[in-house]
């Protein structure tokens, strides 16, 4: 399939890196997302692309990230007719591991209802859960205190999926407490903590 060509998942080498998906939600925080991915892009053997929802564009200049990105319209662009490729099932296959950093109030509601209303909710949804999913909440200390936080981190962790938890500090809106995205190297850690664990797994 010709038109599949733009699409990382189009190339599948006998020995290549390890492929990881970022998932970037309309949070604040997602003017982290060019240090984040440059962080992710220090760490040797490791491909990275990235996957964007509207809001979350807001928040960042397409310009500052280095790798290839994918929004709403790409999927719909890329599928024609009945023998193109479906790009959320193509970004699926093609990651090792998907990251998402951050992980909105909105977002996180859809995933735990099962919602797939854009093209990260549906990679989400049309996720191998034997592969890992990382997720970094990130929202108002108000929103991440109201009872329905709690039960919707604990759906997605009953789901399999690893939790990076927020921190606590002073808030881009003035609030303080917590709420806020886990620190860029501490999200890198984490990605690190899980190549190792699966490279390990890998070899046994």
């Amino acid at each position: 399939m010709e038109s599949s060509a733009s699409c990382p998942a189009a190339a599948a080498p006998l020995e290549r890196p390890f492929r990881v998906l970022v998932g970037v939600t309309g949070s604040v925080a997602a003017l982290k997302l060019p240090l984040l991915v440059s962080r992710l892009l220090d760490i040797p053997g490791l491909e990275v692309a990235v996957v964007t929802t509207e809001r979350a564009k807001h928040f960042y200049s397409p310009q500052d990230i280095p790798v290839t990105l994918y929004s709403d319209a790409d999927e719909w662009e890329m599928w024609k007719c009945r023998s193109d490729p479906v790009l959320h099932i193509d970004l699926r296959r093609w990651a090792d591991l998907m990251l998402v950093a951050p992980l909105d109030a909105n977002t996180l509601g859809k995933v735990a209802s099962g919602i797939c209303d854009n093209l990260l909710t549906c990679v989400i949804r049309a996720w191998d859960c034997r592969k890992p999913l990382l997720f970094c909440p990130a929202m108002n200390t108000a929103m991440w205190e109201h009872p329905i936080t709690a039960q919707q981190v604990g759906l997605l962790r009953a789901f399999g999926y690893m939790e990076i938890p927020c921190v606590a500090k002073k808030l881009v809106c003035g609030d303080e407490g917590l709420g806020a995205m886990a620190e860029v190297g501490t999200i890198v850690d984490k990605v690190k903590e899980v190549l190792f664990w699966h490279g390990s797994s890998q070899r046994s």
